[in-house]
């Protein structure tokens, strides 16, 4: 797929992964629509053309999706590529851990994928069309202590990934999935030298990886034509 002038939506865009991967598809020509839950700051669109579109809504909430994705369709024909990135983290151990906390990581990340891909999944397949691009992780590939709603619902993602693939390949909408490793973000950079460090020891390739190399593989999974219903682990080498 020739990216220039396609419309690339990427959910929670507002900062490290999404924001890497929105700067990217606009520097190939893409008109981007940038997702936040709250509004799109002025910081983060002076980065981005002037004709830019923003797009807000809370994921688990499925009518603010819904009304959110009907007026972007209003302004675009289309949405050729979507990349389904937002996501947030609430670990505790499984034993200590509330329904209410699993519930709402499971809602955002699984449900909140789920409530963004169906209305544009559905006009894919009527243009025949499109390229879905979902964030999993190497957490919900092979689980992590203290993170069993994340892992749940990044293993649930992985699960949709492989379904829609197969509901999609005969009209032509590819779906596919990234499974990040560790990757430079506010969490790690805020986290100390010495916790830093037994990260980096746990991964072959010895460093942490940074957003733009989630965003390369996010570029190659849009414009390669004949990949579907892949995972591609980007970790360093962690989950070998």
């Amino acid at each position: 797929m020739n990216l220039k002038d396609k419309v690339v939506l990427v959910t929670g865009s507002t900062r490290g992964i999404g924001l890497a991967i929105a700067k990217l598809f606009s520097q190939l020509g893409a008109r981007v629509v940038l997702h936040g839950r709250s509004a799109v700051s002025p910081e983060v669109l002076a980065d981005f053309p002037a004709d830019t579109l923003t797009l807000q809504a809370d994921l688990a909430d499925a009518d603010s999706v819904s009304s959110a994705i009907n007026d972007l369709y209003e302004q675009v024909e289309s949405v050729d590529v979507l990349v389904n990135n937002a996501g947030i983290v609430d670990d505790k151990l499984a034993m200590g851990m509330s329904a209410a906390e699993f519930a709402n990581v499971v809602n955002v990340n699984l449900n909140g994928t789920f409530n963004v891909t169906q209305p544009v999944f559905k006009k894919m397949l009527r243009a025949r069309s499109g390229v879905i691009i979902n964030m999993a992780s190497v957490v919900g590939e092979m689980g992590n202590v203290g993170q069993v709603n994340y892992a749940a619902s990044k293993a649930g993602v992985i699960g949709m990934t492989k379904t829609l693939a197969r509901e999609g390949a005969k009209r032509g909408v590819r779906v596919n999935a990234i499974a990040p490793g560790m990757i430079m973000s506010d969490m790690t950079s805020g986290l100390s030298e010495r916790v830093q460090a037994a990260m980096i020891e746990a991964i072959p390739l010895h460093r942490i990886g940074d957003p733009s190399e989630i965003a390369q593989t996010a570029m190659f999974l849009a414009q390669n034509e004949y990949i579907t219903g892949q995972v591609i682990t980007v970790d360093g080498g962690l989950y070998i």
